[in-house]
């Protein structure tokens, strides 16, 4: 067997009877194999510094158990009946905890109480500046870690059955008292740091009306108390609840913040290794946090007493240390690096005491106020400016061999087939590194950031291509990124990013209203070690690329019993599979949109696939669609309004060389409103799409779902009022394709559908907005 991550052997100081624990568990945890032919297997988690925890497994079932330790404890510690109950209670209301499956009192079974609960996979980060992911995710596990604890504090403690659970009234000075107790009985000399730091508390404590607010809260609140969902910046399990109580919100926000002020002379150990985090790209700034735990709860972005309330977590942390240094000295340390934990008394209470007398927190230096609402990142910009410079250079003077050469490739068999200078270009994007800018795992930028590329290379037809960030290739893309094997990755995504290959996306079907995706009839199968894909589908964009290899297939499983949105599934189909067929190219207003590789019906015929192709797992369907199409709408949107900047060049462009009735035509009085009504459609739209970017950056596709609808909406209504308008002046010519303002209606009429018609995106926006407005009365009765 594989050991599980950050274990070891146990540890000879907390070894216990192997066969008696095995016993009591096949007696009394249901489920638990009681076959013979396999020991149960035990490892020691090597993190944790107080109640040791254990992995356990026997046969496929793995366990998680923790017990308090052997020997001498200090008072009031390690008390796991505590742990258990709250879990029991949170994991009830749905808070992301492991399942506690069981508690045992009997001391004679291990020698301690214990209690085992359900192992949970996941990533667990050690190191607070997170450094093996880009600085995209960064950002977005920090949002998920903030989001997690604002909905902690957000629990009704009585819904809970936790009433009883501690005493809320006077909780900071019991705090002060509690910590300085614990110190002292643990203490092995006298730190002067830490006697001032407890007065200085004691003579500070908030007042009445500060204190009484009482929640649920974690005690221990930090991102290795914490399981990352394996792929996604999620939180699926909270852990270490041993100082869980009823308390101020504020102790636990100022405790999970409170790196930002670590003191830079301590050594690191591996509690708390956060040195030099300030600045590392991608964790956001004390105010930001601050700024977006206010907004998951509702609360005022500047709390009171925060500096008491930092204060009192570095006291907290110095107490913690000497706790840890004392069981060393005892032999019962859970901690490998115990003896560490001596040296880091002193220099917390210090960083205690500075933090007290701080009346403002900034941490970092603040980003330059240029009166943009949604500010760019400084690489951002950077990139930006890099993309537009190409563009100018390379990418505008191309725009006449296209045209010419689809012009020239009319009715040709080969007029699906790129011309040679978007290899050229693509070569050279590559090479200055403007490459897959879409996707924050490889480019480090986020939404907003790239929602201002995007708009840039909306601006000419091939754009997005030659930066390899164009549809559907950037959702095939990012599905396989979030959700896809190793295998998948290898196969598939390797060669997109590359720009080797291409792709196509397989959803919508012509026999049924496909605004409402349940309709959906195509069938995936399981066949032994094979699924058979049977239905059709159309406007495949790019299916007719004869570069695309592979399609992503969303059908049903028509034999299940699951709820209708856990039916479907995404499974990989390459394309010269037996059975798929192309069957004819889709026009939109005529135009063939040869350059994308069209839009196809494809039908599939007893098409078999290796179970390998599946995508994340059976029904998984709608969640990998969910995930889909959040980004992907901000790059839909901008590019559009990418679009429109050059409708309207070409409208003041015309409007300024014609004359009719004796004076320019941007002279006549409608078409001067004309132009500034297409000025402040295209902001109204940019500034809602930025805002929706700038939300998904700080709390995620889900919390952004509302500004996502409304910019489905905006974006293209704003947008081809903008075409029109150019269209209308333009006159004749606007219609032919000496102009690119047909195709380019064509295009942007196509996502008033393609995303969703505006008819379901209104409903969800009304449901969404009636939501937030019954929880905002509720907030204030």
């Amino acid at each position: 067997m594989a050991s599980e991550p950050d274990t070891t052997e146990v540890r000879e100081q907390h070894r216990f009877d192997q066969r008696a624990l095995e016993g009591y568990l096949c007696r009394s945890l249901p489920g638990f194999p009681v076959q013979p032919s396999e020991a149960l297997t035990v490892r020691q988690y090597s993190s944790g510094q107080s109640n040791p925890t254990f992995f356990l497994k026997k046969g496929l079932k793995t366990y998680v158990l923790r017990k308090k330790p052997h020997g001498p404890l200090l008072p009031q510690a390690h008390k796991v009946d505590r742990e258990y109950r709250v879990q029991k209670a949170l994991f009830a209301a749905g808070f992301p905890v492991p399942e506690p499956l069981l508690y045992c009192s009997d001391v004679s079974v291990i020698g301690t109480e214990f209690y085992v609960m359900q192992h949970v996979q996941g990533r667990i980060f050690r190191d607070l500046t997170v450094p093996e992911v880009s600085p995209a995710e960064r950002s977005a596990l920090y949002v998920a870690i903030i989001g997690t604890l604002a909905q902690l504090h957000s629990l009704s403690v009585s819904s809970l059955g936790l009433q009883d659970y501690g005493r809320s009234a006077g909780y900071c000075k019991r705090q002060v008292s509690t910590w300085m107790r614990q110190y002292q009985a643990a203490a092995h000399s006298q730190i002067p740091a830490m006697n001032e730091l407890a007065e200085w508390l004691m003579s500070n404590l908030p007042d009445d009306d500060d204190d009484n607010e009482a929640t649920l809260i974690h005690g221990d609140f930090r991102i290795d108390n914490i399981i990352f969902h394996p792929r996604e910046a999620r939180v699926v399990a909270v852990l270490d609840w041993e100082l869980s109580t009823l308390g101020h919100p504020l102790a636990d926000l100022a405790y999970a913040l409170a790196f930002h002020f670590w003191p830079r002379a301590l050594i690191p150990i591996k509690m708390v290794n956060v040195q030099n985090i300030n600045g590392i790209a991608g964790i956001p700034s004390f105010e930001e946090l601050i700024m977006i735990y206010s907004r998951f709860r509702a609360t005022s972005t500047s709390p009171p007493n925060l500096n008491f309330f930092l204060a009192l977590s570095y006291f907290k942390l110095a107490s913690i240390s000497q706790g840890i240094y004392a069981r060393y000295l005892l032999g019962n340390s859970s901690a490998e690096n115990s003896l560490e934990f001596s040296s880091a008394v002193k220099p917390l209470a210090e960083v205690g005491l500075q933090v007290a007398k701080k009346t403002t927190f900034s941490t970092a230096t603040p980003p330059c106020n240029s009166g943009e609402l949604f500010s760019q990142s400084p690489e951002g910009k950077k990139i930006l400016q890099r993309v537009k410079d190409f563009m100018k250079e390379h990418v505008f003077p191309a725009e006449k061999e296209m045209v010419e050469y689809y012009a020239g490739k009319k009715n040709s068999p080969d007029i699906w087939r790129k011309p040679a200078v978007i290899e050229r270009l693509k070569e050279k994007a590559k090479a200055e590194g403007l490459w897959n800018l879409f996707l924050p795992a490889v480019s480090g930028l986020g939404q907003l950031d790239y929602a201002l590329i995007a708009e840039e290379t909306g601006k000419c037809f091939f754009a997005p291509e030659v930066f390899n960030c164009h549809a559907p290739d950037t959702g095939n893309m990012e599905v396989l990124h979030l959700y896809g094997t190793e295998e998948q990755k290898k196969q598939w995504l390797e060669p997109l990013l590359e720009g080797k290959i291409s792709s196509c996306f397989c959803m919508t079907e012509p026999d049924v209203a496909s605004s409402d995706a349940t309709n959906m009839e195509c069938n995936i199968q399981r066949d032994g070690d094979s699924y058979l894909i049977n239905g059709k589908k159309w406007w495949s964009s790019g299916a007719g690329n004869p570069n695309c290899k592979f399609a992503i297939v969303m059908g049903k499983d028509k034999n299940t019993s699951a709820s209708r949105y856990k039916q479907h599934s995404m499974i990989i189909v390459p394309m010269d599979t037996p059975g798929v067929k192309l069957i004819r190219p889709l026009s939109v207003f005529g135009y063939f949109d040869y350059f994308h590789g069209g839009h196809f019906e494809v039908h599939f015929n007893d098409v078999r696939v290796p179970v390998s192709h599946l995508i994340l797992g059976v029904g998984r369907g709608f969640e990998i669609a969910q995930g889909r199409l959040g980004p992907g709408r901000i790059h839909h949107c901008m590019r559009s309004i990418g679009a429109a900047e050059t409708a309207l060049q070409i409208l003041c462009e015309r409007s300024a060389q014609r004359v009719t009735f004796g004076k320019k035509l941007y002279r006549h009085e409608v078409v001067a409103h004309w132009i500034a009504e297409c000025r402040i459609a295209i902001e109204q739209a940019r500034l809602l799409t930025l805002k929706a970017a700038s939300k998904i950056d700080a709390l995620g596709n889900k919390a952004a779902q509302k500004e996502i609808a409304m910019i489905k909406v905006v974006a293209p209504r704003g947008v081809l009022k903008v075409i029109d308008c150019a269209i209308q002046i333009c006159g004749a010519a606007g219609f032919s394709e000496d102009l690119p303002l047909a195709h380019m209606f064509a295009y942007v009429r196509t996502l008033r559908v393609a995303d969703g018609p505006d008819e379901v995106h209104l409903s969800a926006i009304a449901k969404l907005e009636l939501l937030d407005q019954a929880r905002q009365l509720n907030a204030h009765l």
